[in-house]
């Protein structure tokens, strides 16, 4: 069985990686980064191939970074739905999960709208997508935020 040694308050809590199971919320949002990733895949491939001779080359650019911080934070998803709950507490594992998905949606989506205004003809519509992006980055960044400030927080208990 695996298992990983980790120091935490001064004492080595053995964490038995073999025997985690995951709850409902876990096997969500890990099903959830591996959609966010399915789609980056593809909408990465789409950019590379099919978008390269009917995007500007700084939309082209705005939609690349799209897809590169939803492959991030889909994998920062998939990373939080893996930590025990005596490295990161599941309430706090919500909390990021909530954000990585809004964040993903608010800021990636926004721009693939905002870099595909003129080819689905949405030019005026689109307005209200700048205000949007970066909420969906602060989104990100509030995720990340939160993992760390719930890393470093003391655990009420530990595993024997």
């Amino acid at each position: 069985m695996a298992a990983v040694q980790q120091l935490h308050g001064g004492f080595f809590v053995r964490l038995n990686l073999s025997l985690h199971r995951m709850n409902r919320k876990e096997r969500n949002y890990t099903a959830l980064a591996a959609i966010f990733m399915l789609l980056a895949v593809g909408l990465g491939a789409l950019g590379a191939h099919a978008l390269e001779n009917v995007l500007s080359p700084e939309r082209l650019d705005s939609f690349t970074t799209g897809v590169r911080y939803q492959a991030w934070h889909a994998l920062g998803l998939l990373l939080v739905q893996l930590l025990p709950s005596v490295v990161l507490s599941g309430k706090t594992k919500v909390t990021v999960s909530r954000l990585f998905a809004a964040g993903i949606i608010c800021f990636s989506f926004s721009i693939y709208l905002l870099s595909l205004r003129d080819v689905f003809d949405i030019g005026a519509a689109a307005a209200f997508l700048g205000p949007v992006t970066p909420i969906g980055g602060l989104l990100l960044m509030a995720g990340w935020a939160v993992t760390a400030v719930g890393v470093l927080l003391p655990k009420k208990s530990y595993p024997a």
